[in-house]
């Protein structure tokens, strides 16, 4: 009735489809095992209602299911799988088994399947709920298995869609395990902050607020991460409505529009929205894998997504706290006789008014009220009288020793030097005059007029080169930090690390695996700023850099990468301040191949002649 058909793309998809029909079967533990990040091995086990004999050999059939019984559960749909196509597609490329049992039955079945076809039923003992083991998949579709991307690629995809699985479901205990290691174990929650925190770690917990909206509409509840946590790299942005997981360009707008002048251009905050609406006003049969919904009236979606968060911006003093387009806060009126009710008084001050420094050796006089407030006062006349003259007096050219009542030399106060001088003499001089702009350009002084040279640009190039001659001779030089920062990417992205972890040691980079979802550096190319602050700024940028899927040939991959590493180097380098560093960066520069021009051709020095200065006035 829908003309749905499912497609198998990649191993993601097989534990997509096989861990929401283990949480429709309303499962409370669900345990996924991985092999070679799906290729070799694929099994989801459940205690679910599990299925009878018939049933497990039913379910493998095209456009069978047992979560619609009549044409209207089409249009008021609250389950994950409805289609009946995962299973059928999951058999129709792979070996498939199933082994389940009702909690009615004393003996379990065991069907297998492969290519489609219906190989055996047999009687097993296993436990109530549904154990499905997927194994070799595409190994009837040789093309297709060759266009998989590598492990860590494949994995990362795995990690994603396990996540958006156990994020709807905090009630529900997960686990994950690759090449015989645990790389999840959640145990049921007691509530979605809690989950949140298992799954994407302390540090996005901590960063977010609450978010809370009911209208006649949709239900609004979640999280949204404070502007100051936004970061460059995607990740941490989901969207559910009615526990489903789905994608939508137009409402990650209206997210983005609610930051509007509280995060700068080109970061992405964390959010986490549950959306509760009615089912019969959305369609989650659009897309093939049932990844994007199409909404009633999208309009009011987007108008009650951007308040909602506006108002949890507002509420934690993020966004502006009073609205000066309705008039500004009344204040209470005071009334004429106010300040005969108030009493007012001074502090008592405790200075003299006659006080003179010059005169009295700059001590106040007997006389005065308030000679007591001076130290000089403590002193007994007879002390005073035997002070020195000429310490007090200023005469501080007396080559005679002094000293005072206590005894203390006070010669020292009245020796003169003349031969003042530089602590330090200028080791290094300029050959040439140079000025900063701004940190932008350097300017100095040519043959024929004034050379101007773009220092980010300058940057980029003496990187380019840097990182070209290390990746193809593998000699890089490391800068260390002077303390390890340790920054949090997520289980997801760990395995790019693991993946590149040659490369990178190539470029220069020391970088360490610090527990399941964190790493650690150590060091960073030379040329990379060792602040804080950049060095985990550098990592998510870094993260976009080896996500990206390439397959050209290896010359065009090195070429490729030390240009994005050259790129990535001078954003975050220290920049040029004085004119040593600049006189610095100009020599480096001058020794590359090509010192007028970056890998992408764009000029980095410009010579401006005298007679186009000479226009100017």
């Amino acid at each position: 009735m829908i003309a749905a058909g499912e497609v198998v793309q990649r191993p993601a998809s097989v534990v997509k489809e096989l861990v929401e029909n283990a949480v429709d079967a309303g499962a409370d533990q669900i345990t996924v095992v991985i092999q070679d990040s799906g290729r070799t091995l694929i099994q989801v086990i459940d205690n679910g209602c599990g299925m009878s004999p018939d049933q497990a050999v039913l379910c493998f059939e095209r456009h069978a299911t047992s979560k619609l019984h009549t044409q209207e559960d089409l249009h008021n749909i609250l389950t994950f799988g409805f289609r009946g196509e995962a299973l059928a597609s999951i058999a129709a490329v792979a070996e498939v088994t199933l082994k389940t049992r009702r909690e009615e039955d004393e003996v379990g079945c065991q069907v297998d399947f492969a290519d489609s076809r219906h190989l055996a039923t047999n009687e097993v003992a296993t436990p109530r709920g549904a154990n499905f083991s997927v194994r070799n998949l595409f190994y009837n579709v040789p093309a297709r298995r060759k266009f998989l991307k590598s492990d860590s690629v494949e994995f990362k995809h795995i990690v994603t869609e396990f996540i958006r699985v156990a994020l709807t479901r905090p009630d529900v205990g997960f686990t994950l395990t690759h090449n015989g290691k645990d790389v999840y174990v959640l145990r049921p929650a007691k509530s979605l902050k809690f989950r949140i925190q298992d799954v994407l770690g302390t540090s996005v917990a901590g960063e977010i607020v609450d978010v809370h909206a009911q209208t006649s509409v949709v239900s609004i509840s979640g999280f949204a991460g404070r502007p100051e946590s936004a970061r460059k790299a995607l990740g941490n942005q989901y969207l559910f409505v009615n526990g489903r997981y789905f994608r939508s360009p137009y409402l990650h707008k209206a997210v983005m529009k609610a930051y509007e002048n509280l995060i700068p251009e080109g970061v992405t905050p964390t959010y986490l929205l549950y959306l509760e609406i009615d089912p019969q006003a959305i369609d989650v049969n659009i897309h093939p894998t049932k990844t994007e919904i199409k909404f009633e009236d999208d309009s009011v979606i987007f108008q009650i997504v951007y308040a909602c968060i506006r108002e949890a911006m507002g509420k934690n003093s993020f966004g502006d706290s009073i609205d000066f387009e309705n008039g500004m806060p009344e204040l209470p009126a005071l009334s004429r006789n106010f300040d005969e009710f108030r009493q007012i008084s001074e502090p008592p001050t405790n200075a003299d008014p006659t006080f003179n420094p010059f005169d009295n050796d700059g001590f106040p006089s007997e006389q005065s009220p308030y000679s007591n407030s001076f130290g000089r006062s403590h002193m007994a006349p007879q002390e005073r009288a035997s002070e020195p003259a000429d310490f007090f007096a200023g005469s501080w050219d007396a080559p005679e020793k002094s000293f005072n009542s206590a005894g203390y030399d006070t010669s020292r106060y009245v020796e003169r030097r003349d031969d003042y001088g530089k602590l330090f003499e200028d080791k290094i001089a300029p050959t040439k005059s140079l000025l900063v702009i701004q940190g932008k350009y350097i300017l100095t002084s040519s043959r024929s007029g004034l050379m101007v040279v773009n220092i980010h640009r300058a940057m980029e190039r003496i990187m380019y080169d840097r990182f070209l001659q290390a990746l193809q001779k593998n000699s890089h030089v490391t800068q260390k930090v002077l303390f390890p920062v340790t920054v949090q990417v997520g289980v997801e992205n760990m395995c790019l690390f693991e993946e590149h972890s040659r490369m990178l040691d190539a470029l220069g980079f020391d970088i360490a695996p610090f527990g399941t979802d964190t790493i650690v550096v150590n060091g960073v190319p030379e040329g990379y700023s060792a602040e804080a602050g950049k060095v985990q700024s550098m990592v998510g940028d870094l993260l976009l850099l080896l996500s990206e899927e390439n397959s050209a040939l290896p010359e065009v991959m090195t070429a490729n990468m030390a240009a994005r590493m050259a790129r990535l180097g001078a954003y975050n380098s220290d920049s040029v301040t004085n004119p040593a560093e600049a006189q610095r960066l100009i020599d480096t520069l001058l020794s590359c191949e090509n010192a007028e021009y970056t890998n992408a051709g764009k000029k980095i020095i410009v010579i401006v002649p005298t007679e186009e200065i000479d226009k100017r006035f």
